[in-house]
């Protein structure tokens, strides 16, 4: 049974649809990221998760029970639901230890010093127990936060963009340390973002908003290899798209020659189709009678990008060929995969 289950929701603001018929499970200990611009929709459903939200059709359930649909409205108090917020929301006159068991039900000190302890080690603030938030660096002030959502013992763990305040510098290496805390307590969380980085790196399965929708749902790899449309392929990466022709179930011609895909391509009826390919599998190699000419270069490190254009097309491509200079012909050619045609 999945931790979260979310069907057919839709929930409407001042006479505006915002949640347009959503449907999203989060089993346990999954980490689920909510992607997608401003105002598509994902804090929203986060807040009609915790009861923060009315919500017009659908349901949604936790742990198999009904916290809202058209006949039940649960609490947010009474939903087993944690949350952890961008900017912390720590109480500045109380201290960390004081923080960290605000929500925390027994009056018993043995069991509640137990349970600060506990916290502390989780998240590395020992010691730190009497000082007050102004005394915290960012990220210390994110760990309280994160410290007091655990000490509840949520069912769901619901974070709105908390690593959007964290210096850049630490950013990384403050989501793998949260998610090795999620995974180790085998907690369910959902976690809001606007930024693909941060969901590749903490969440295992990508739920991507357009406008009020989850136009698609899956592991992140699988959604940047095999995006069902334009706007799923451009917002998870650089996409190139080249016009190509159906030759059988297994090749496309295109501008820089046959390709063939690992799988069946779906044919269309017209045996026309777009192309996608990402900028890392386009490979260049200096040729005096190839059919692109390289437009710009700029060196990254250990990779050059460079824009090539093939007749009316122009390409951007990674490459670890840094040998090549702007004017030069190049040939053109693409690692064989699992192709993905748009239309």
């Amino acid at each position: 049974m999945a931790t979260l289950a979310i069907q057919q929701v839709v929930s409407d603001y001042q006479g505006q649809v915002i949640l347009k018929g959503l449907d999203l499970t989060v089993e346990k200990g999954e980490i689920v990221a909510l992607l997608g611009p401003s105002g598509c929709g994902k804090t929203t459903l986060l807040r009609a998760i915790a009861g923060l939200q009315a919500i017009s059709q659908g349901s949604i359930t936790i742990n198999g029970r009904v916290v809202a649909d058209q006949q039940h409205f649960v609490a947010s108090e009474q939903r087993g639901v944690g949350m952890i917020f961008q900017d912390y929301a720590l109480f500045p006159h109380l201290t960390v230890a004081d923080n960290i068991l605000f929500g925390v039900q027994t009056r018993n000190k043995k069991l509640r010093k137990a349970r600060l302890e506990e916290m502390l080690a989780l998240v590395k603030l020992e010691g730190l127990a009497k000082r007050y938030p102004h005394e915290l660096s960012g990220g210390q002030q994110q760990r309280v936060s994160i410290a007091r959502a655990l000490a509840y013992e949520p069912e769901v763990l619901l974070l709105d963009e908390p690593f959007s305040n964290i210096d850049a510098k630490v950013r990384k290496e403050m989501m793998l340390e949260i998610r090795d805390i999620l995974k180790k307590h085998n907690v369910s969380a959902v976690f809001v973002t606007h930024s693909k980085d941060e969901a590749f790196v903490f969440a295992d399965k990508l739920a991507l908003f357009n406008e009020g929708r989850i136009v698609q749902c899956g592991d992140a790899e699988n959604l940047y290899s095999m995006p069902s449309d334009r706007y799923v392929a451009e917002f998870l990466g650089t996409a190139n798209y080249l016009s190509a022709e159906l030759i059988d179930s297994y090749h496309v011609n295109t501008l820089i020659g046959p390709i063939r895909s690992n799988e069946p391509l779906e044919l269309a009826v017209d045996g026309k189709a777009e192309l996608m390919l990402r900028p890392q599998h386009i490979h260049l190699t200096s040729d005096t009678a190839g059919v692109g000419e390289v437009l710009e270069r700029r060196f990254l490190g250990n990779i050059c990008q460079y824009l090539v254009k093939v007749e009316q097309t122009q390409l951007e491509v990674h490459s670890t060929n840094l040998e090549l200079a702007v004017g030069q012909k190049v040939g053109i050619s693409y690692q064989n995969h699992n192709l993905v045609l748009l239309r």
